[in-house]
């Protein structure tokens, strides 16, 4: 557990936290100390205007003309104490093309620091107000720590989304992996049966059986190739979708009470055309098939629905069964999930995989109500 907590991918993640948090806390320490190096030019400044104009010593007069003539990199808006602007250093362009523009500015840096008052020593009922923002140096320091720490979350969203895309990507192996075995490991008794089979057949007292069974034998071989498909690219092929739903239809139907009714119903005079992998693509409507089935306990009807649209197939398979609760919707193509007492919970999950991964569509649940049923859909791009 401790090797897990303290392995060098969490370290690093704490020191990228700590320099951030040590970053944003230097640049505000920094940013107050401007702040008030920037409150004593301001008053330096205004002390050498009000002496410029006040004091007839000559070097003095100088020096201040100097530190004035300079000019502030700080805004600066002087009032009267009745509020009146009396001087700034604005553009005066900008100002006199916008006669409400100074005003505008004087408010919001109103906002950001209280004024330097001065008194006039020759009227004390004369006091000038002088209010000043903050240069572009100090704007960028303060929010320089925001960018910090945007960038840092997105860092981190960043790193977490490869984290689960990884162990994402490994659970796909691990399933792909599986399933490889699976085929592989039904393949030595499927070739045995297929030897013991041909004994059968010669036999005239055993054909019939022989023959029922190579159905079961032919079954196993498919369920062997869907698994053997999986992980790999499987090659598609133009197939006729219409004739390949009624396929997989008949082969359930057979398996079903006679108190379930089957309907395929599409408007099409001609065969409708996809490219499809038919061992993967059965496998998807036999599972949706058989869910339906399920869903309602023996009895009741499974109506077929095929769309040949402009820019799409649409397939749905719509039963009259229990439907799906809203809870249990967000979970239904999850894998392991299942509300049967027996079964993986695989089924569904491996066909959204089919149909959204090898097949480039998706499968999607359209409708489902408590006690009315459930409509999947399948949308196959052309």
């Amino acid at each position: 557990m401790l090797q897990r907590l303290f392995n060098l991918r969490n370290i690093l993640g704490v020191i990228a936290i700590a320099f951030v948090l040590a970053s944003i806390f230097f640049s505000n320490h920094l940013a107050t100390k401007i702040a008030a190096d920037e409150k004593r030019k301001v008053e330096q400044y205004i002390e050498a205007v009000n002496d410029l104009n006040n004091t007839n010593n000559q070097d003095t007069r100088l020096a201040t003309k100097i530190i004035v003539e300079n000019g502030m990199d700080i805004p600066l808006i002087q009032t009267n104490e009745k509020d009146s602007i009396v001087s700034s250093n604005y553009d005066t362009a900008v100002v006199n093309n916008n006669p409400t523009y100074l005003r505008a500015q004087l408010n919001k840096i109103k906002k950001i620091n209280q004024p330097i008052i001065w008194n006039n020593p020759l009227n004390t009922a004369e006091k000038n107000y002088t209010y000043y923002g903050e240069s572009d140096l100090l704007v960028q320091i303060k929010y320089f720590p925001i960018v910090q720490l945007v960038v840092a979350i997105l860092f981190l969203i960043i790193i977490v989304i490869a984290i689960l895309n990884k162990s994402k990507s490994t659970q796909n192996q691990v399933w792909a992996g599986m399933a490889k075995e699976t085929a592989h490991q039904l393949g030595t008794p499927i070739t045995s049966l297929d030897g013991w089979m041909e004994i059968l057949k010669d036999n005239e007292a055993t054909q019939k059986i022989a023959l029922e069974m190579s159905k079961d034998v032919d079954r196993l071989k498919l369920v062997s190739d869907r698994f053997g498909k999986i992980g790999s690219t499987p090659k598609l092929e133009e197939t006729d979708l219409i004739l390949q739903v009624e396929s997989m239809v008949q082969y359930i139907k057979r398996r079903a009470t006679e108190k379930v009714q089957f309907t395929i119903t599409h408007h099409e005079t001609e065969p409708i055309i996809a490219m499809i992998n038919p061992p993967l693509f059965d496998w998807v409507i036999e599972n949706l098939l058989k869910n339906a089935l399920d869903a309602m306990d023996g009895k009741g009807a499974i109506d077929i629905f095929i769309k040949n649209e402009i820019a799409q197939i649409v397939i749905d398979v719509k039963d009259t069964g229990k439907g799906i609760s809203k809870k249990n919707m967000v979970n239904v193509f999850k894998p392991g999930f299942t509300t049967k007492q027996r079964g993986w919970g695989l089924g569904l999950s491996l066909s959204k995989r089919i149909i959204d991964m090898y097949h480039k569509g998706s499968l999607t649940v359209k409708q489902s109500e408590l006690g009315k049923g459930t409509t999947f859909r399948i949308i196959l791009k052309k």
